[in-house]
């Protein structure tokens, strides 16, 4: 991933917030049939390997787990996102030199890829993966709502995944690089949007004097 120094991210509570923010990753390997790629939710044990493991599960019938991966996998968790009119740049209404930009947030994670089925571990990442989704509920849902018998069938369906991270990169691209006016410009417009994406971002945005002021608006 291509990731300037202004964007860099590297602390490690951040990059585990940034993972822990993304509700569906995308598992890509590479085959020699090709590369293949899953959407699907994972948990991420931070104190599990240098730095840290995920897990999760796929289904049997998924074709990615019976084929042999050449070299590491590739994790991709994307966090928030927005598009940024240049409308909303002080420096549009002085020199103009300005074009449309996306901003986001976005981590990759490698490692080896690991594939099971036995049913212990598969009934832990399930219970776990339900505890983390369902966990802000009033009413919390738990695997132990539904009667065991079709539980232990919905398992033998699935094939679990594991990869411990041996590199992450994280990228935060928020327009560190901007002048602060052009900055200001763009978190005011995002949070005046009539998108509740949009609106979600705007808090992202560095307003602070010291932050960036170095223009490179080039490339994602």
């Amino acid at each position: 991933m291509y990731t300037p120094p202004a964007n860099q991210v590297t602390d490690p509570e951040a990059l585990r917030a940034m993972i822990e923010g993304s509700r569906l990753a995308t598992l890509v390997t590479a085959t020699a049939e090709g590369i293949l790629a899953t959407p699907m939710p994972l948990l991420f044990e931070a104190t599990e390997g240098p730095h840290g493991t995920l897990y999760g599960h796929l289904s049997r019938a998924n074709e990615q787990w019976r084929m042999a991966p050449v070299g590491e996998a590739l994790v991709l968790f994307s966090g928030p996102d927005a598009y940024v009119t240049p409308s909303w740049y002080a420096t549009k209404q002085t020199i103009g030199k300005v074009v449309p930009t996306l901003v986001y947030v976005a981590v990759q994670a490698y490692g080896p890829v690991e594939f099971f089925d036995d049913k212990s571990r598969l009934l832990d990442i399930v219970s776990r993966l339900t505890s983390l989704h369902e966990g802000d509920r009033a009413q919390p849902w738990a695997v132990t709502d539904a009667p065991e018998p079709y539980i232990q069938a919905q398992l033998r369906g699935i094939v679990g995944v594991r990869l411990p991270i041996t590199r992450v990169q994280g990228k935060r691209k928020m327009d560190q690089a901007e002048s602060l006016e052009d900055r200001i410009g763009v978190a005011r417009g995002l949070a005046a949007s009539k998108q509740p994406s949009d609106r979600a971002v705007a808090p992202l945005v560095p307003t602070d004097p010291n932050v960036g002021g170095r223009r490179g608006r080039a490339g994602l």
